[in-house]
């Protein structure tokens, strides 16, 4: 059964300027239900992440200061909005919906968040609309259980996981690839364990080559216990922040073949949504729901 968490608070409305943008994490599950690829029986609503979680991963002061509220107004602008208790809320969700699709993931071979890829989130510092890092509090969960024992991050959103590659630089047991414009924020990169940088442009093919070039041998080489997606779909031509040139075709290629080299390799994977910023919201959605399709289509 493909597991997907969803809760209303990831649709949460932002000040004005950041609203659009969340439109599609109500728009995304209905249209998949609306289809019949999913029923109600496969969203899932997460709780709030333990404490005791978020501190394998996020410094004890950074994550008491976003709790509390009492993140400086710099560093509040660093992560582009105003705090509120409810964003807050929505990080803990988002990160317990990421922990619990990986126990799914084990169980069915994939799983999802409608939500997450919070990959510019630091062990003490949040950016880019990201406060709280999903996937690595996810990791570093399995890693602490004894659930995993070696973990592969393939983040493909456009911009680079900064964050990711930053709590996990001296942690052997993961391994952050992360495929990204060049030219892209965040303008200051950190290094993960593999970067493809991107030139502006960059099509179709070009891309899907690098990726199968890549991929299969990361994984031949890590031998992962599982596998996290950052699937964003600001990749596409029309994405007003991606500076790249894939169709939506290619960005449904790109997912496939990941699912495929996951499941090819009884690697379970475990599935966050990351961005998509196209000028007409049913780009985007269309583009997240074929990452959904793609998954059900293989596994299910």
């Amino acid at each position: 059964m493909l597991k997907i968490a969803f809760d209303p608070i990831y649709a949460h409305p932002l000040p004005p300027g950041h609203r659009f943008p969340m439109l599609k994490y109500e728009l995304i599950p209905g249209q998949l239900l609306h289809e019949g690829v999913i029923t109600q029986s496969n969203l899932f609503s997460p709780v709030s992440v333990d404490e005791e979680n978020i501190l394998l991963t996020h410094d004890a002061n950074y994550w008491q200061q976003l709790r509390d509220l009492t993140l400086s107004s710099k560093e509040q602008r660093r992560i582009g909005f105003p705090l509120s208790a409810q964003l807050v809320e929505r990080e803990v969700r988002i990160a317990q919906g990421t922990i619990d699709g990986c126990l799914y993931a084990f169980e069915y071979g994939v799983a999802f968040n409608a939500a997450g890829g919070t990959h510019h989130a630091g062990t003490n510092w949040g950016e880019g609309f990201c406060m709280l890092n999903d996937q690595a509090i996810a990791a570093n969960y399995l890693l602490n259980n004894n659930l995993a024992k070696r973990i592969l991050i393939v983040d493909l959103d456009v911009h680079q996981g900064n964050g990711t590659a930053q709590i996990f630089k001296d942690e052997p047991r993961v391994f952050t690839f992360s495929m990204h414009g060049d030219k892209n924020f965040p303008f200051r990169k950190e290094r993960s364990d593999l970067d493809l940088s991107l030139a502006d442009g960059i099509g179709d093919n070009e891309y899907l080559n690098l990726l199968s070039s890549t991929l299969p041998g990361l994984i031949t080489n890590h031998q992962p216990d599982l596998i996290f997606y950052l699937a964003g779909v600001d990749i596409l031509e029309s994405d007003k922040l991606g500076k790249l040139a894939l169709s939506k075709d290619a960005c449904k290629q790109r997912d496939l073949f990941v699912f495929e080299q996951c499941k090819s390799n009884n690697i379970p994977v475990q599935v966050s949504m990351g961005g998509g910023y196209s000028p007409q919201i049913k780009d985007i959605v269309e583009a997240h729901c074929n990452t959904y399709r793609a998954a059900n289509d293989l596994y299910f």
